[in-house]
């Protein structure tokens, strides 16, 4: 599997007062695009705090914005893995408007217990996430860019 996917459509509770996306609703987006994936391979967020004790928070995110998107704009988010670890893993996510990448993201999530200390990913979880294909092998890589 190359990446997951997912659209969503902009509503005015995304937009600032020009009509265009405030830029920290394109994190949500993203949020939004991990946790479908979890969600696809068999996996929510609330059952692996509850069943098996673990979270995921954001360690480190690099974003680019290149272009707005608007109003009523249906975008596509795309996520793929890059990199997983013991207690984290590495994510590549764009957004997509009309075929024309205009938002995307490395992210680093690490696991973490109900008391915010780092634990190992469960087996079962890491497994399914490293069936992932990875995206982008290095920084270098722009092949991504009109693949993704």
């Amino acid at each position: 599997m190359a990446a997951h996917e997912i659209t969503a459509r902009v509503y005015y509770e995304d937009t600032d007062a020009g009509g265009v996306v405030f830029y920290g609703n394109y994190m949500k987006f993203a949020e939004r695009g991990r946790t479908e994936l979890l969600r696809a391979i068999g996996f929510e967020n609330s059952t692996l705090a509850r069943e098996a004790g673990v979270l995921f928070v954001v360690r480190r995110i690099t974003a680019e914005y290149m272009k707005p998107a608007r109003l009523d704009d249906l975008l596509t988010i795309k996520t793929a893995l890059k990199k997983v670890n013991n207690a984290s893993f590495e994510m590549f996510q764009s957004i997509f408007c009309q075929n024309q990448m205009i938002f995307s993201m490395d992210v680093t999530l690490v696991t973490i217990n109900m008391d915010g200390k780092p634990v190992r990913l469960p087996d079962d979880l890491r497994d399914k996430l490293s069936n992932f294909s990875v995206l982008r092998m290095n920084d270098d890589d722009t092949s991504c860019r009109t693949r993704c």
